[in-house]
């Protein structure tokens, strides 16, 4: 037990010392500062200006910010969904595996664009090599770099800034964020045993019968797997994601990726510092989010420690609950991971989360609701500011004075912005579909549990996807045939094609409604005058004010989904607690 706690503990230790020099370093990137890497990187990055004949002293206002994003995600979606329709007569594909259905590949490439990742096909039966590197690994950076766009952007307007020009955000944060930091992660990656190769599977017999021979599947992984955490991305090279050995082989390889996917959600807050000249306020909503983040992890992990009862009765000991979980890993990495996965949104897996106990399924569906712990790639960290927004509003309106953050006044337009965003849209992407499914258990839903656990697995599907996550809790039918099972005469299923098709509205509504919501609040703050503080100013970079914050946050959460909550999780908890389950 003391082990585990302290593997937990030192891994947070780690993300809270490297904060303050990653926030720094991009605070230096975005404000166009001079870093160490600019000899190598201002010329590539001025040639791709004037390739893609971007002004790079341009400033957007919101809408044209928005507009760009739209128009470049709509290219690039075209462009995946392409490739894997045609990866048949492309290369790199040893396999020879054809296209897919249709509305996999369509899943597959919205779920992509919206840095979401959210997988209902097997990587290694369903997709060459050219569709994994060209199509899904070249996603995997433009999305992420595209949601630290809007992050910065956000954090610009707020502070009093322009918003800066969309494609310059972007470059940038492929090449002075995401690349460099890949290129290490990779190296260190492949010497803990990842491997990094085009050649196709191993083929060679059992040990059981000679005559029986087995296809071990293999690739590029190294590559694919470290910009899969560092963006947030989440989508596995294999089926069982980052619970593959070849994706993740070992304790210091999962420690490489739990750094990775939190590290730039975490120092982003820090960066909001910087730009705002107000550490302060920084350190203290990252301590705000850190404490609801580890009491997260105790819940979670006190959870997988202690077991089922009804197992622990039948076995007369208290053991962990180690169902769905790699031995390596035991239940303080899993339950760890999990909380990682779910509250950064990236949505790598390594366990399955469906055999989490309820203190599990409560939490990773929480942080989904609430988006904010650490949040999504740069969107997050606007989120997190969002509900700031609002608690600034509600504080003065218990005080009766206008509401001011940052010197800017929180008016009409900011305020309902900011309401749409937190609880209308969200809920709204979650709640329709999966009542919908519900309605149809045996039709649409394909619902392997029932009562209190197939509630859950409905609500976290569509929970994923409009948090822009992609972990699944699994045990839904939501996969077509792969190919090869197509090409042998396997036929396709109306339940796969409702999920497939009712996952891409969530998955678009929870992306670009968001976005576009933040990047106009941003711009209206922006162009407000910055009003002088006086005595009776409501100070934001207090313990109080950070408090009333915290509330707000719980509070929002709660009251929108706690019926969720109390006919899935808490329900199978009273349930399991009874000795039924």
């Amino acid at each position: 037990m003391l082990q585990g706690w302290l593997q937990i503990v030192l891994t947070l230790l780690i993300v809270v010392a490297i904060t303050p020099f990653f926030g720094r370093y991009m605070a230096r990137v975005y404000q166009e500062q001079r870093t160490l890497l600019d000899p190598i990187l201002n010329p590539v990055e001025r040639l791709v200006y004037s390739l893609i004949g971007v002004a790079t002293k341009e400033n957007m206002t919101g809408w044209q910010y928005a507009r760009a994003i739209l128009y470049s995600n709509i290219v690039m979606g075209l462009l995946i969904f392409f490739i894997i329709m045609n990866q048949g007569w492309l290369p790199f594909n040893p396999t020879k595996i054809g296209a897919p259905t249709w509305d996999t590949a369509l899943h597959t490439t919205i779920s992509f664009i919206t840095n979401t990742n959210q997988q209902h096909y097997s990587g290694e039966t369903y997709l060459s090599y050219a569709s994994q590197m060209w199509g899904l690994g070249y996603h995997m950076f433009t999305s992420a770099a595209t949601g630290l766009a809007v992050g910065i952007a956000f954090i610009r307007g707020l502070t009093g800034r322009p918003l800066g020009n969309f494609y310059v955000d972007l470059t940038r944060s492929i090449t002075r964020v995401l690349l460099p930091i890949c290129i290490v992660g990779g190296i260190a990656l492949m010497a803990a045993g990842v491997p990094e190769t085009l050649a196709g599977p191993v083929v060679f017999p059992t040990l059981e019968d000679p005559n029986i021979s087995q296809a071990i599947a293999r690739g590029p992984v190294a590559h694919f797997e470290i910009i899969k955490q560092l963006g947030e991305n989440g989508g596995g090279f294999f089926a069982i994601n980052s619970a593959h050995p070849f994706e993740n082989p070992n304790g210091f390889s999962n420690l490489i990726l739990i750094v990775a996917m939190i590290s730039i959600p975490t120092s982003l807050i820090y960066t909001y510092g910087l730009f705002a000249n107000n550490t302060k306020q920084a350190w203290l909503v990252y301590g705000m989010v850190g404490v609801i983040y580890v009491t997260f992890i105790i819940i979670t992990a006190i959870g997988e420690y202690n077991g089922n009862p009804a197992v622990n009765a039948l076995l007369g000991s208290t053991q962990p609950n180690l169902e769905g979980k790699e031995v390596r890993f035991g239940w303080a990495q899993s339950a760890l991971f999990a909380v990682t996965t779910t509250g950064t949104m990236c949505g790598a897996v390594n366990s399955l989360h469906d055999s989490f106990m309820p203190n599990g399924g409560f939490v990773t569906l929480s942080n989904m609701f609430l988006q904010i712990i650490w949040g999504g790639q740069g969107t997050g960290t606007a989120y997190l500011f969002a509900y700031l927004i609002l608690a600034v509003f509600a504080t003065g309106l218990m005080v009766g004075r206008t509401p001011e953050f940052l010197g800017r006044k929180i008016e009409k337009r900011e305020v309902v912005l900011a309401s749409f965003l937190i609880l209308l849209v969200h809920p709204i992407a979650i709640m329709i579909p999966a009542g919908i499914a519900l309605a149809f258990p045996d039709q649409l839903a394909g619902i392997s549990n029932p009562g209190f656990h197939g509630l859950s697995q409905v609500i976290y599907e569509y929970a994923s996807a409009a948090a822009n996550n992609g972990s699944g809790f699994e045990g839904l039918g939501d996969s077509q045939p792969s190919p090869i099972a197509i090409a042998t005469g396997a036929t396709t299923t109306t339940t796969a094609l409702w999920w497939n098709l009712s996952a891409c509205f969530s998955l678009l509504a929870g992306r670009y409604i968001p976005i576009i919501g933040l990047l106009l609040l941003a711009d209206s703050l922006s162009r407000k005058q910055q009003v002088p503080f006086t005595a009776g100013t409501l100070r934001t970079d207090t313990g109080l004010f950070t408090g009333v914050t915290a509330g707000v946050i719980l509070i929002l959460g709660a009251l929108t989904f706690f019926p969720v909550l109390a006919f899935g999780p808490i329900g199978e908890a009273f349930w399991i607690a009874r000795g039924i389950g």
